[in-house]
């Protein structure tokens, strides 16, 4: 069962948007909500095995110390470790340590808490440049087509844009769109947030591209969820 991320209402908001938008631009604006761009599986390797490296650098850098508490755990009886059983001990607490933060890290919250922000950043840019180049690349006469996507887990949008658009909008004049968008979802309002960035990117298209004569809608208005 697929699960919503956004409500009927907030499908219908941006839906709306689009259309009022488009009424005055011949660029076509897809919108795309998703609860994540990615599973960041990568990152939690990386954090168990940097867990599971300190683990065993601090035994080694502290050994006897270590080598202390087997003896009280032994009760004094335990035979002393050759080199190479310490070694092997050394390292199956740093498998144990490693398996214990994976599984820790398959709590999805903490792992993308623990993601960087450059990471999330660029994971959601990529996502929503491959669902360009699916729903809205090449898509019109023009090449006047604009994706506006959001990705809730990551609290992170983008907006990219057809060869046509791009030539004469800079990335950095969609910024008050990206502000109004990210301030509504903060505030647990994804559909108004999108609406009002939709609006802003309307202003934007009109300025640049205003409807001619003939403006077919090229692409559907609806809001797609992923």
């Amino acid at each position: 069962m697929k699960v919503s991320h956004v409500s009927e209402a907030d499908h219908n908001i941006v839906t709306a948007a689009v259309a009022a938008a488009e009424a005055h631009t011949s660029g076509e604006i897809v919108t795309v909500v998703a609860g994540k761009s990615n599973d960041y599986d990568d990152v939690a390797l990386v954090w168990a095995s940097i867990v599971a490296f300190l683990a065993m650098s601090v035994i080694a850098l502290f050994p006897e110390f270590y080598r202390g508490l087997y003896d009280q755990f032994t009760g004094g009886w335990g035979h002393e470790l050759t080199a190479n059983q310490w070694l092997g001990t050394v390292i199956a607490v740093g498998v144990l340590k490693w398996i214990g933060m994976w599984l820790i890290l398959l709590w999805r919250p903490l792992r993308m808490a623990l993601t960087p922000r450059a990471i999330k950043a660029q994971r959601v840019r990529a996502r929503a440049i491959d669902l360009f180049k699916v729903g809205a690349e090449g898509k019109t006469v023009g090449r006047t087509g604009v994706l506006l996507y959001l990705s809730l887990k990551e609290h992170r949008a983008d907006i990219v844009a057809d060869e046509a658009i791009a030539a004469k909008v800079s990335a950095d004049v969609w910024g008050d769109a990206m502000a109004a968008l990210i301030e509504c979802v903060r505030a647990g309002r994804p559909g108004e947030g999108m609406a009002e960035a939709v609006r802003q990117m309307g202003i934007v298209l009109a300025h640049h591209f205003p409807r001619g004569s003939e403006n077919p809608n090229e692409i559907p208005d609806r809001l797609i969820e992923l």
